[in-house]
Formats: structure tokens, C-alpha cells, sequence
């Protein structure tokens, strides 16, 4: 028994060392890779990104996921606790639509450190690298990573490849509405098109469009502008 004890300490020992060396380096390099853009090579699909700073992209953006994914991005510490209780709520009521609640950080340490899907175990490790990024890297650079490692359609990474795809223009002269066109379909890239001309992202991205405007105003991306 002491043996399992000294052994399950010591795997625990490597496992921080190498997740805090592992995170630290990509504040300072760009993500290189992601388990789900192995996934689409390995598929066959193939793989489109390009990498670029925060500062290139047009900040609409930022406010576009804000409004569409977590709009309490600058306030919480990774985890919005009022979002995941209303989610656990709107998915207990058996409403159509299940919702998740999580953030854009939980959604960057999922995308980056880790797989798709679900299960116990990649919760806890993406709890823990959420803990990680908030600390180690600020909501700056995790938005900055947001934006280049998410999908954006199938085989497309970040939102400078997904703007050369659907508007033939870099990711820097995005207008509001093109930016909430791609931040709609980000929670189901594979299945939702940007340039679709009717349907859900459409509609949900007319209404993004709107919000991009309300969180400005209202200061929500405070702490991804530049400076912060």
C-alpha cells in the first residue's frame, strides 16, 4: 500500500510539473497543435489556420464570443457559477436545447490540452487547466488562444483562416456582423456554416450582431482590450 501511495504521488508530481511547464510555454508560442486538429488530419480532411496576435484581429470579435458564449468572460475566474447553475436548471427542465455552461476559458483548456467529448475524467483535467490558463496566462492571452485554436468549420482553426474562407478578407477587418456570423457557429462548427444564408446561424448571428454594440457599451470586454 505505501508503495501505490509513493508511486500515485510521484505520478501526481510529474503530471503538475509537466502541465505547468506545458502551459507556461504557450503564453509566451503560439498553440502549434491540437488533439482536434489531429483528429481532422487523420481524417483526411486536412487542416487550415493561421496563427495571428490579438491585436490582429478586429476587436469585434472578442466581443461577438463574448456575447455568444460567455458573457461574464471578464468578471469570473474561469468558471461562471451562475451560468453553470442556470444551465444544470434549463437541462433538468428537460428543455430542448441542452446547454452546457461553460466558458470561453474552460473552452480554450478543452481545446488546447485536450479531447473532444466527455466524461468525468476530461472535466477534471479541464477544471484544472482552467485554473492554469486564468493564472498563468490572463484573459487577454486566453482570448487571443480562443481565437486561434477554435473551429471555425470543418478543417478551419481561428478566426483569421475561418475570415479568408467565408469573406476573403483577413481576420482584422472584420464588420459586426461577420464576426457573430462566425462566433454562432463555433459551439457546432462541423454542422453549422458560416455563409449559410437562412437558418439558426443566420438568425442567431443577426442577433449577436446587435449584442456586439451592448457589450462595448457596457465595458464587458474590458479586460481583452488592448492595454488591459
Amino acid at each position: 500500500m505505501f508503495r501505490l501511495v509513493r508511486l500515485l504521488f510521484k505520478t501526481a508530481l510529474v503530471f503538475v510539473g509537466v502541465s505547468l511547464l506545458w502551459v507556461t510555454a504557450y503564453r509566451f508560442v503560439p498553440v502549434p497543435f491540437t488533439f482536434t486538429m489531429a483528429g481532422d488530419a487523420l481524417d483526411g480532411r486536412g487542416v487550415t489556420r493561421d496563427w495571428v496576435p490579438l491585436s490582429d484581429i478586429d476587436p469585434d470579435m472578442a466581443r461577438a464570443v463574448i456575447a455568444g458564449e460567455d458573457a461574464r468572460f471578464c468578471a469570473h475566474n474561469g468558471f461562471d457559477w451562475r451560468g453553470i447553475a442556470s444551465a444544470a436548471a434549463s437541462n433538468a427542465r428537460g428543455d430542448r436545447r441542452i446547454r452546457g455552461g461553460s466558458t470561453i476559458s474552460q473552452q480554450t483548456a478543452k481545446n488546447v490540452f485536450l479531447w473532444q467529448g466527455g466524461g468525468y475524467v476530461r472535466k477534471a483535467l479541464e477544471a484544472w487547466f482552467t485554473l492554469l490558463i486564468e493564472n498563468l496566462w490572463g484573459k487577454r492571452r486566453i482570448m487571443e488562444v480562443y481565437l486561434n485554436v477554435a473551429e471555425t468549420g470543418i478543417g478551419t482553426y481561428g478566426v483569421q483562416a475561418g475570415a479568408m474562407r467565408y469573406f476573403g478578407h483577413g481576420a482584422d477587418r472584420l464588420s459586426p456582423t461577420e464576426a457573430a456570423r462566425i462566433a454562432a457557429v463555433l459551439p457546432l462548427p462541423k454542422k453549422r456554416a458560416v455563409n449559410g444564408v437562412r437558418g439558426y446561424v443566420r438568425r442567431h448571428g443577426n442577433t449577436l450582431a446587435r449584442h456586439v454594440g451592448v457589450v462595448r457599451r457596457a465595458g464587458l470586454d474590458a479586460c481583452v482590450r488592448a492595454g488591459a
